[in-house]
């Protein structure tokens, strides 16, 4: 059988998943139609933006974890978000919040090692506009938004 799960784990990174809907019916001992029509109503209303996958990253090969905090030149202070917005096109950016203190910027970096985050650094990171890199290892997620771990 043909191994296609790369394309799998890419899809459901990028919002390819839906509710199971019958397991929460069964949870609020609600009928499925009632769920489906209020999940619905959520989505319209902006409240759900997406449905994702939450995975054990160290088995897709993205196991590495950085949270990196970012200190912009004094000419970047008026538009921050040009910068996030450019940062966030790169498919190892998990998350990009712009934020107040020491640091404009703090992003949430995913890779497979040290070498390849190193590699990340020098051609995305330190680019015009940025000052100043911290960069912290997670070393163990212990809970995510989504779950407990």
């Amino acid at each position: 059988m043909k191994d296609i799960t790369s394309r799998i784990v890419e899809l459901t990174k990028h919002g390819h998943c839906t509710p199971q809907i019958s397991q929460l019916a069964k949870k609020l001992k609600e009928p499925s139609t009632t769920i489906h029509y209020n999940i619905k109503k959520l989505e319209k209303e902006g409240a759900i933006k997406s449905y994702k996958a939450v995975f054990d990253y160290k088995k897709i090969n993205e196991g590495f974890c950085v949270y990196v905090l970012i200190s912009l030149a004094p000419d970047e202070y008026g538009n921050p978000e040009k910068i996030a917005q450019d940062i966030a096109k790169h498919p190892q950016i998990e998350s990009v919040d712009i934020c107040t203190g020491d640091w404009e910027l703090i992003l949430k970096v995913r890779t497979a090692n040290q070498d390849e985050y190193y590699e990340f650094t020098k051609n995305v990171i330190s680019r015009k506009g940025i000052i100043k890199i911290k960069s912290l290892t997670s070393l163990k997620q212990v809970k995510t938004e989504f779950v407990e771990m």
